[in-house]
């Protein structure tokens, strides 16, 4: 038996029981025998609206599922090593240089650390404004170029 089929049969039996709700105690009773009814009828809201919110979020995760595997596929497609190769990805390279160069000798990609945490990626143009915004904070970096000459 449910609670809303519980709460009835108090009702019922209430009823069945003709209290004189002229007197104290049956006064109570019935209070008592509507709350409960009033509690059922939200426990039972609250229960419906807990399924509902319980299904979006399982088509919500499902969802996220999706991306993430649609993400993945791509990331394996754009690193697909053979075996047989050695790539080297020691971070303490005792060659390391000040920016990076990704083959095209005319544009080298410098990096800095904001103090909010976040690198920002410039190149040889905004060095030589002197200056980028943080796209993160919007805090002004600011650079000094000195001539090695």
């Amino acid at each position: 038996m449910t609670i809303s089929e519980k709460a009835a049969y108090l009702k019922g039996l209430m009823d069945g029981l003709k209290l004189d709700t002229e007197k104290a105690e049956g006064q109570m009773i019935a209070a008592i025998v509507e709350l409960l009814g009033d509690v059922t009828t939200t426990l039972s809201n609250v229960q419906e609206t807990t399924i509902a919110i319980s299904d979006e979020l399982d088509e919500i995760e499902e969802d996220l599922d999706a991306i993430e595997d649609y993400i993945l596929s791509e990331d394996e497609d754009d690193f697909d090593f053979d075996e047989e190769d050695d790539y080297d990805f020691d971070d303490d390279d005792d060659d390391y240089e000040e920016g990076f160069d990704f083959g095209d000798e005319e544009s080298t990609i410098y990096e800095v650390e904001c103090a909010c945490g976040y690198i920002v990626d410039f190149d040889e143009e905004t060095l030589e404004k002197g200056s980028i915004e943080c796209p993160n904070c919007g805090e002004l970096l600011e650079f000094v170029v000195e001539d090695d000459e």
